[in-house]
Parts: C-alpha cells; structure tokens; sequence
C-alpha cells in the first residue's frame, strides 16, 4: 500500500499518548538531534563529512538564538554501520531512550535505515529524515509519516544512468551489486530501464562486501563478454575490491559506478585506470548548492562530495520543523515537515537559517529549498536530480545534469 500523509494527524496523536518526552533534557534549555551515519563500515570515508554538514547546519540554527526562544541544539552520534542491522538499531534505541533525541539525521544505508525506521522511529514517534538511503522500496515503507529523505530514490538513479550508457553508444553491460537493499534496488531499477532502451545486460550478479577476493566474481562478470562493467558497491568495500581486481587481472577496463562507489578513496586505491569511469550521483547546480559549498567552506567543512549537501538539509528540514512546531516535542516535528519543506513561504538558502527561524517566531512560513533543492513529495522524498560525472585526471567532474 502507497504510504501517505493524510493520518499524520492520527500518528502524532498516538506518538503522544505514549508518554514520548517532550525535550532533549529536563532542564529544557538543550534539544538533541540524533545523527546516525555509518562511522565504520563500507563508506566510512564518506560519513565525516556528511555528519559535519549536517552539524553545520544545526550549530547555524542553535548559534542563531532565535530556535525556540534561544534553545542550544546537541548532536549526538550514532554508528550505523550501514550494513548491521541489529548494531544500527541498537544506536538507535540508544539516542532515542538514554539521550532523548527529538529527531534522527540519518540513517545512511538503506538497509540499516529500513531497520531503524521500523524498530525504533516509528514506534516511538520519533522524526527519521535520511540523506542518503536510495532503495525504492523505501518509497513504500509503513512509515506512519515518520519517515523522509533528501536523496532520491534508485528508481530515478538506475533511469538516469541507463539513459546515459546508452546516450554514449554502450548497450551490453556485466553489472554486479552489493547484495543489500541498495544494491538490489539499483540493480533492477537500472536494469529495467536499460533493457527499455534496447540494451542489454549481459550477467547480473551479486557480490558479498568484506571479502579479500574476488577472482571469482570477476571471472564470471568477464565471462559473459561484457567490454564494460557496472558496480553497485560501496566505496570502501567490496565494489571497490571488484574494481581492483578487474583491473589487476585485466578483465575489464570500462566502469560505471552508482553513487556509493563516488569517493577519493575508490582514485588512490584504483589510480589512473580509473579514468573514464562514468558515475551518478544526487546533485543539482542551483543557487543553493553554490551556496552551500561557500558556507561549508568557511566553517572548517568540504561541502563539495557525496550526500553533503543532503545531510546540511536534513538536518536543516529538523531544525525548521522544530520551530514551525514551537516545540521539540516528537509528536510536534512530523505534521510540520511538509510544511517548512514545501510552497508557501519565503525560500529559505544554506546559511540563511537564522531568517527562516525568525519568520516562523513571527508566525510567517517558509519553503525551504537548501543546498538541493529540496521539494517533498506526497510521500516526504524528492523527485531528485542527477549529475553525470566521469573521472578525469584523478578527479569526479561532472558532465552534465539530469
């Protein structure tokens, strides 16, 4: 069944009946944010940054004075993982039991961020806004409303990097996928949208992260005759370790990469026969992206990688919602999501968060649009855009958006 927004009412009523805790800490002078991301784990090179992006934007709310009446906001860590379920939840029931966390940043990883949102956000009325799980079957979660993102889905990106394979004249691919929710959901979506086009893969196969060799796998993707091969993986795993020994064994020397395979990490393991590499990634060139990479710089942060920019927002949508709310209660946060994301209201930019808190102090409203672009659908995600890019010179540079 679609999940929809129209009981939100009804979900926050019950969050409230169960007794949540209304803020961070007795004293009410601090509210918590919890940020789960995978500190460890097969993108672990990419979560510092993520987390520092979106602890800039609630060190810009709480530095602001004006949220809630001049409230301090504390992040407090949690490790995902990305792929230990049993490990993300209990981070989790940890933020949300002994901190008192009003609402999660995270998770990352679409798996562990299913397991979170089922185990504990949901059942504890708590706010879950992720800035990087991609699995389309998030779309359809039970959520109760609970749950958001700021990346899109894989429905979008697998069409996206189908349509610029084929744009580039490579019709017969050999894919491999990190067998998880992400790299399933990719996979099919990507191979959907690639045979639609008239292309063909040639052998599908799933690889198994934390391995220390993978001759097999490699083996069986060339056999199929593909000249290019497609990795859905993670960058600090096993689709780097795929990569690594296609290119040590010479089986293949044309890449794709989806979106957890983007990082400096996956340019000094592999080198200069990464070139070429064609990649997608969530990103959009607007006014707000350019916005945010010059705040993130002045503050000590890389704003310019992967899921940045939708960790500052994610963080920032919890922020707003807070304040539309006039309260850091949990059952207060989710009815006002929609609303500070979306038109009406004046736009709201990176760095211009003390502006949209003041508006709605005042009893105005706000369409915070950020460092992506952020506009919500009906089941609280967004539509998305992608940017082509393709390593050169050691380097993801982006070609195009799509």
């Amino acid at each position: 069944m679609r999940r929809t927004r129209w009981f939100a009412f009804v979900a926050a009523a019950a969050a409230l009946c169960l007794g949540l805790a209304p803020d961070a800490k007795a004293d009410g002078h601090e509210v918590k944010v919890g940020v789960i991301l995978g500190f460890t784990g097969p993108i672990e090179s990419l979560t510092p940054p993520m987390a520092a992006s979106a602890e800039l934007a609630l060190k810009e709310a709480s530095d602001s004075g004006a949220f809630l009446g001049g409230k301090a906001i504390v992040p407090v860590r949690g490790d995902s993982t990305c792929i230990d379920a049993a490990a993300a939840t209990a981070a989790a029931e940890r933020l949300v039991t002994a901190e008192g966390v009003a609402a999660i940043m995270g998770a990352d990883c679409s798996g562990v961020t299913t397991a979170i949102t089922n185990n504990v956000a949901v059942p504890n009325g708590v706010t879950i806004i992720s800035p990087s799980a991609t699995s389309p079957a998030l779309t359809t979660i039970e959520d109760n409303g609970f749950f958001f993102r700021t990346a899109p889905s894989d429905a979008r990106q697998g069409q996206v990097l189908a349509d610029i394979l084929i744009g580039r004249g490579i019709d017969s691919v050999a894919v491999t996928y990190t067998n998880n929710d992400y790299g399933k959901g990719l996979d099919s979506s990507f191979g959907d949208a690639f045979a639609a086009l008239g292309g063909t893969v040639e052998i599908s196969a799933a690889h198994e992260d934390g391995k220390g060799d993978y001759s097999a796998e490699v083996g069986a993707l060339a056999a199929s005759g593909a000249e290019h091969l497609v990795v859905f993986g993670y960058v600090d795993q096993g689709g780097k370790g795929i990569i690594q020994t296609a290119v040590d064994t010479g089986a293949f020397e044309n890449f794709a990469v989806g979106d957890g395979m983007i990082g400096d990490t996956l340019i000094e393991a592999i080198g200069d026969a990464l070139n070429g590499t064609i990649a997608t990634l969530p990103g959009s060139a607007t006014e707000g992206a350019a916005m945010f990479i010059e705040l993130a710089a002045a503050n000590g942060v890389e704003g310019d990688g992967p899921f940045r920019g939708q960790s500052y927002d994610a963080a920032a949508l919890i922020v707003l919602a807070m304040q539309a709310a006039g309260s850091a209660e949990r059952s207060a946060i989710q009815a006002q999501v929609m609303a500070v994301a979306n038109a009406p209201g004046e736009t709201i930019l990176p760095g211009e968060l003390a502006k949209g808190l003041q508006i709605l102090a005042d009893g105005g409203e706000v369409n915070y649009e950020g460092a992506t672009g952020v506009e919500l659908t009906d089941v609280g995600e967004v539509p998305g855009t992608y940017q082509e890019m393709e390593v050169e010179g050691g380097a993801f540079v982006t070609k195009a958006l799509h």
